[in-house]
């Protein structure tokens, strides 16, 4: 995923890669999810080796959007209210450094809305007495997860109760 023509590129972790995606392909203005793994010392790795929570690699969404129609800083306040940004190592059921609170940055722009959007956040009468943990780090080479996992709840059929909460 490239930034090209209208479409930019962000990449979250919030837990589980299939419950993000599940709600970051809900609004207007994204052309695409992809789910897979970001940082980490293993090249192209599977879910299996992420899963044990050794390679260094975090779970992550890759979303191609267009700042036209949702802006980055409209994709932040999606990110904070699908998970548990003051909970150290994995959200809901997922334990483990690989479903850590993480925004990957492509560019300044990104790094400095990531900051000011996490620093109201932790200022807000919700997190006034609770230590945020997400990360905001480079972006480095995202490795695309295997097929059976992109559009993980489309495949199942099955919903994922956050998206249902926020959008419907």
């Amino acid at each position: 995923m490239e930034n090209t023509g209208q479409y930019r590129k962000a990449t979250f972790a919030a837990g589980s890669f299939w419950d993000a995606e599940a709600v970051f392909r809900r609004p207007g203005g994204i052309a695409e999810t992809v789910v897979g793994y970001i940082s980490g010392t293993l090249p192209d790795p599977t879910y299996g080796q992420v899963s044990k929570g050794t390679t260094g690699h975090v779970e992550a969404v890759g979303v191609m959007y267009d700042p036209a129609i949702i802006s980055y800083e409209q994709l932040l306040d999606i990110f904070w209210t699908i998970h548990d940004p003051a909970r150290a190592d994995g959200q809901g059921d997922y334990t483990g450094p690989q479903y850590r609170s993480v925004i990957f940055y492509y560019d300044e722009t990104q790094k400095m809305a990531a900051f000011v959007s996490r620093d109201r956040l932790a200022a807000s009468e919700k997190y006034r007495d609770r230590y945020l943990v997400t990360e905001i780090l480079p972006a480095s080479t995202f490795w695309p997860a295997e097929e059976c996992h992109q559009h993980f709840y489309e495949k199942c059929a099955l919903g994922y109760c956050t998206s249902r909460q926020i959008y419907e």
